[in-house]
């Protein structure tokens, strides 16, 4: 059985579960506006299904709920927070946040975040920037998670990349992409809905591909060397940056090879600095147009970045959120052991 939920409805009772494990009132439903956006567009992957784990990495000290985040260092356009091992979304809040203040002075933002966790959908935080009329970059790295071509196990990491650009009439458009073929989380989802996957996803402990997500050791990289090639210099610019290597350390058997220890990078740029106000934006939308009149090959309109994720957000606000029956149960018993109330949930 499913569980159907209206999304603010949502929004508190996954707030209310993290204030419970320790995090600040505040950083609570900011992390809980992260999970359920994502819910809301489509991405269940990177949505409340999450909730147990991060409380298990609370519970170890993987996560800290109460960080002192601090600016470290700037150097004109370009700074280093450290995070202290924020929830993911506290600490790429901030850094989107401190990138869009420098570029409001600079006209270009660019802040590295040292010690992040699981950030969750980082398109969240690139249309921070574009609510701002400005473009925003984010990435995030982790350890090894996915193959290298010819590689036998994991060597790098699904670092996922979002770019939002503000527009003028329509919405931003939002590219948010992992390096992998399809990111963890949606492995995840598949194994709380019971079931299978698509092959390419990913391959089992002896490097056989596998059609099922409770056997995937793996995942295989977007594109082949394209997708490992991409992850790796997101490294560089996340990790290395930072003075934080993952991926190294853990394949010289220094480091964990899997673990919330991440890094990221928020980047604003001031679109207005190229010309007229507006200008960039009507022309946004006069690419927009284009692309989305040229006629489409089936049924399926011709969708812009971001279109898909828009109208399922759209559908889910009116409709609520549906979650599958394994996420509601381990939900409902995390909550049990917090002493959080469940919420109402909308008749089918």
């Amino acid at each position: 059985m499913s569980a159907r939920i209206e999304a603010g409805a949502l929004r508190d009772f996954a707030a209310a579960i993290l204030q419970a494990a320790g995090t600040g009132e505040a950083d609570a439903r900011a992390w809980a506006e992260t999970l359920v956006w994502a819910n809301l567009r489509g991405v269940d992957s990177h949505g409340v299904l999450r909730i147990p784990r991060y409380l298990e990495l609370i519970g170890t000290g993987a996560i800290n709920p109460k960080p002192r985040m601090a600016m470290r260092m700037q150097a004109g356009a370009i700074g280093l927070l450290d995070a202290d091992q924020a929830p993911g979304p506290v600490a790429m809040n901030r850094a989107m946040d401190e990138a869009i203040a420098i570029a409001r002075r600079l006209h270009l933002g660019w802040v590295v975040a040292r010690d992040i966790t699981h950030a969750g959908a980082v398109g969240h935080f690139a249309l921070r920037a574009a609510e701002q009329g400005m473009a925003g970059l984010v990435m995030t790295a982790s350890g090894p998670l996915m193959a290298w071509p010819g590689s036998a196990g994991a060597v790098v990491s699904t670092n996922p990349l979002a770019i939002a650009i503000p527009a003028g009439t329509r919405p931003p458009l939002l590219l948010d992409m992992s390096t992998a073929a399809v990111a963890l989380g949606k492995i995840m989802a598949a194994k709380d809905a019971g079931t299978p996957i698509p092959e390419g996803w990913g391959v089992d402990a002896a490097g056989q591909p596998t059609q099922d997500p409770a056997k995937v050791a793996t995942l295989l990289p977007m594109a082949g060397p394209k997708g490992a090639g991409l992850s790796l210099m997101i490294e560089c610019l996340a990790s290395l940056a930072a003075g934080n290597p993952l991926i190294s350390l853990a394949l010289r058997g220094a480091g964990a090879k899997e673990g919330p220890r991440m890094n990221g990078l928020a980047i604003a740029l001031d679109i207005a600095a190229f010309g007229e106000p507006g200008a960039f934006t009507a022309e946004v939308d006069a690419l927009a147009s284009a692309v989305a009149a040229v006629p489409a090959s089936g049924a399926t309109p011709v969708l812009l970045p971001g279109d898909r994720g828009g109208a399922v957000m759209a559908r889910r606000l009116r409709e609520g959120i549906t979650l599958p029956d394994g996420t509601w149960k381990r939900l409902s018993a995390s909550a049990a052991g917090l002493g959080v109330a469940l919420p109402g949930l909308l008749s089918s």
